[in-house]
């Protein structure tokens, strides 16, 4: 694959912008393990490579199991989510995917069931983040690692 546009280069004010949204949300208070499931189901939804590439290795570097990134995709069948995961993971499909009639109130309900009012606005905010990421890296054919030394990735040894 060859990138048509580098964006990032091409634009820097507004990448500058949609990194200091992405950042803020980061800092909203909800963990970063489920901000990792949100950003990797969402790349996966979309065909992402560079995003899911990006966001598998930095959940890798952080800690996580590499069995419950290879359940991402199929976590409704999986053991390995708590109620809070599953909610979170529910409420990306929702909004990454977005039906004739929006959301579903037994959506809704179920992430409001586990996160604050507070909580919600940051997870969607963080599904939002994810999904103006992806468009931009499918738009343009961002190669999958290229910006791994930028976003200090390079170092992983996971490739």
């Amino acid at each position: 694959m060859t990138q048509r546009i580098d964006h990032l280069k091409q634009q820097p004010e507004l990448a500058a912008k949609l990194t200091a949204l992405t950042l803020a949300v980061k800092k909203s208070g909800l963990p970063k393990p489920l901000l990792s499931l949100v950003e990797i189901r969402a790349s996966q939804l979309n065909g992402c490579a560079f995003c899911l590439d990006m966001h598998v290795k930095d959940a890798t570097i952080q800690g996580e199991r590499p069995l419950r990134l290879h359940h991402i995709a199929i976590w409704r069948e999986s053991t390995l989510f708590d109620e809070r995961e599953r909610a979170a993971l529910a409420w990306t499909e929702a909004l990454t995917q977005l039906g004739p009639d929006g959301v579903s109130d037994q959506t809704y309900n179920r992430a409001s069931e586990q996160f604050s009012q507070e909580e919600l606005v940051a997870l969607t905010y963080m599904v939002m983040v994810i999904n103006a990421w992806t468009r931009a890296s499918i738009a343009f054919r961002s190669v999958p690692g290229s910006a791994d030394a930028l976003f200090g990735l390079g170092k992983a040894g996971l490739a």
